[in-house]
């Protein structure tokens, strides 16, 4: 059996012609943008897709446009009320209606969208990065900073052509009450996606002069308010979060805040408002300042007053004072002359009877010393009596054998030699 073939435009012509047949409605589908394109006529061209929530792996992917005559409302509609500019990377909830054509084949007409589901998704992405710092406890760090009395230096981050700069400074010049600031600009970009880094460097040029600055104001004003996204990042927020000078933000606008706002010292709404916050923090300082000298010039000389009559009453004291004073010292005196004397007494009574005891003891030694004295004379006459010297004289002899005196005959052998001593010499002599 014989098959007409088709050619590839039927074929595509047949798919068209089914595809409108059994989808002929519009469908809301939810999408990531990965690519947003506006050509001179001004449709623009998307391309939607779908990732895997674990492994980001593509799933699906398709073509999209949105006609001029759509996107001129759409895009302002959606800007307006999610504070983020059409562009890719946003998750989006749209109405589309389904097309085949012959020629550039599947696509997806985009006719409504709707922006709470793109609000859903940042609110979403904020918590995460507001989660992540408090587990890491730095959310509230710029917030525990103690803004300081005299807030009269001020670092400023912003586009040096933004309006909005040029508001903050005019405000601060001409307040109302001739306070004077000192500001400098350390400029960033504060649109697009260059924010984030641009901002991180300038607060590192603020760091590195740290101890010349009070404050640092991040202000934005004149900015579109689709170009919030680049102040949602955890980078940025966890530099200002840890950021050792109080922070405050004034970024031009009134929806919610961005994830910068939250971890800030202080927000505010517009980069006017941010100078107001300044000028009347500094008011209050001067106000407490005239409390104070308001206090000196009032309360000072009552205390005065008070002083110099509780030193009138003490003056007024002092004579029955000493008077009583001197009688208490009198009377101490003569307690402790009493005291001495008998102590005096006592001594001289001890001391006597010491001196006493000292003749007595002399006496005793004197004695002693007569007895010890005959004792010595008594010994030495008997020492003398049998001193040998003396013996010799008397015609006594003494034999000597070696040295050793000879008491006992016995004692000899024939051949010894003997030695006899007497009281004029000695001489020898041998036992026969």
């Amino acid at each position: 059996m014989e098959h007409t073939p088709l050619s590839l435009y039927e074929l595509n012509a047949l798919v068209r012609q089914s595809v409108r047949l059994s989808m002929p409605d519009a469908y809301w589908v939810q999408a990531e943008l990965s690519d947003v394109r506006t050509n001179y006529s001004g449709h623009c061209y998307l391309e939607f897709v779908q990732k895997d929530p674990k492994s980001n792996a593509l799933l699906a992917k398709a073509r999209g446009i949105v006609w001029s005559n759509v996107f001129r409302e759409l895009k302002p509609y959606f800007e307006r009320e999610t504070g983020q500019a059409f562009v890719a990377g946003l998750k989006v909830l749209v109405r589309v209606t389904v097309d085949f054509h012959e020629l550039y084949g599947y696509s997806l007409t985009v006719i409504d969208i709707d922006p709470t589901y793109t609000l859903g998704d940042m609110a979403k992405r904020r918590r995460e990065i507001l989660q992540r710092l408090e587990e890491e406890g730095v959310l509230t760090l710029n917030k525990e900073l103690e803004l300081p009395e005299l807030t009269q230096r001020i670092a400023v981050i912003s586009s040096p052509t933004a309006a909005g700069y040029g508001d903050f400074c005019d405000q601060l010049e001409r307040n109302a009450f001739g306070f004077v600031f000192y500001t400098k600009l350390f400029p960033a970009v504060m649109q697009g996606e260059q924010v984030e880094d641009s901002i991180i460097r300038a607060l590192n040029r603020v760091y590195a002069e740290l101890e010349h600055w009070d404050v640092v104001v991040i202000i934005r004003g004149g900015g579109a308010t689709s170009d919030l996204s680049g102040f949602d990042t955890y980078e940025l927020a966890t530099n200002c979060a840890q950021f050792p000078l109080p922070i405050i933000t004034g970024i031009g606008h009134e929806r919610d805040d961005t994830v910068i706002d939250m971890v800030a010292h202080t927000r505010v709404k517009t980069p006017t408002a941010a100078a107001e916050f300044l000028i009347n923090h500094l008011r209050e300082t001067a106000g407490r300042l005239d409390e104070y000298v308001s206090f000196f010039y009032q309360e000072v000389p009552a205390w005065l007053e008070r002083q110099k009559e509780r030193l009138e009453h003490w003056v007024a004291r002092i004579p029955a004072r000493v008077q009583m004073r001197l009688q208490d010292e009198g009377f101490r005196q003569e307690r402790l002359l009493k005291r001495m004397h008998l102590a005096w007494q006592t001594r001289l009574i001890k001391e006597d009877y010491r001196l006493q005891l000292d003749r007595r003891l002399g006496v005793v030694l004197y004695s002693r010393l007569q007895r010890e004295t005959q004792h010595l004379l008594l010994i030495e006459q008997q020492v003398k009596s049998a001193s040998p010297d003396l013996l010799l004289q008397k015609g006594y002899s003494i034999t000597l054998k070696d040295g050793k005196a000879v008491t006992d005959p016995a004692l000899l052998s024939p051949g010894d030699k003997i030695v006899t001593r007497v009281a004029k010499g000695e001489f020898k002599s041998e036992v026969l």
